[in-house]
């Protein structure tokens, strides 16, 4: 019987120094540790490169140690999916945070109702981040990537003579694109 880590950060400027040393702190001796780093929790545990290997490692008798439930994802059935396969490999699944045990019928409801609240702490965000694009676009903002050519410069060529053929490949823009500013003219 082995205990392994697992440890997740959605962001580069995240690190897993401090999941790892909460398990840690807890006398649980990993190990193994397996981690996925500036991974969204929305990506499925599965596809995830770490946990993927972690799925591999893992047998029958361990434990695997997490701080919380949302490290396994943010999405409620994925979650509990990979609960399920965990526990169908015979993986104690230890979450620190939560601090229930999820074989039984308890800690199964504890486990969903923790998964839900994740996926809405998801959702939330997304649905603030969305505002905040729009509000900021209300307000005059240019969001998404930097603009490359603008009609100004589309117009100017044009008005050198140029065919459109030339225009495109002068400013390196496909032919929709060059339409598409002829349009903005």
């Amino acid at each position: 019987m082995a205990i392994i880590g697992y440890v997740r950060v959605s962001t580069n400027d995240q690190t897993v120094i401090n999941q790892k040393q909460v398990i840690t702190e807890k006398n649980y001796n990993v190990e193994k540790w397996f981690s996925d780093e500036g991974i969204s929790g929305s990506v499925e545990a599965a596809k995830r490169k770490g946990f993927g290997s972690l799925l591999d490692y893992i047998r029958e008798g361990d434990q695997l140690v997490i701080v919380g439930i949302d490290r396994l994802g943010r999405n409620t059935i994925d979650v509990l999916e990979t609960v399920k396969v965990l526990q169908s490999k015979g993986v104690q699944v230890i979450s620190i945070r939560e601090g229930f045990d999820l074989s039984t019928p308890v800690g199964q409801a504890m486990l969903t109702m923790m998964a839900g609240l994740a996926q809405l702490e998801k959702d939330l965000i997304a649905e603030r981040r969305t505002a905040g694009i729009k509000r900021a676009q209300s307000e005059g903002v240019h969001c998404g990537r930097p603009v490359k050519v603008t009609p100004g410069q589309v117009k100017a060529l044009i008005s050198a003579g140029m065919k459109p053929a030339e225009v495109q490949k002068s400013l390196g823009i496909s032919k929709a694109t060059y339409y598409r500013l002829r349009m903005d003219l």
